[in-house]
């Protein structure tokens, strides 16, 4: 429920992940979570959430990441972590790394 502004932090976060002309981002909601309260924010219909944690997952080189991560000022606190992973392109050509 976090908002940048008007709209919500995550299709910010997406819009100006774009702008900086990164490889990807996709949005994900989750189904059950809680944060540094401790609060549990689920989906269940008995106890329907408003604010699931969402999860957004931005795709480029590290330096690109870090530039784009050192740029997020304006934006209200977050957490963000940078794993390494290995992409593996699959298709009628076979795989390829």
């Amino acid at each position: 429920s976090d908002k940048a502004g008007h709209i919500p932090v995550y299709e910010s976060l997406v819009l100006r992940a774009r702008e900086a002309g990164l490889a990807g981002a996709t949005v994900t909601r989750g189904v059950m979570g809680f944060g540094k309260r401790s609060v549990v924010h689920t989906s269940k219909i008995l106890r329907l959430s408003e604010d699931l944690p969402m999860i957004v997952e931005i795709v480029d080189t590290i330096e690109k990441i870090e530039a784009f991560l050192a740029n997020l000022d304006t934006f209200p606190k977050g957490l963000a972590t940078i794993e390494e992973i290995r992409v593996v392109h699959y298709g009628t050509d076979g795989p390829r790394l």
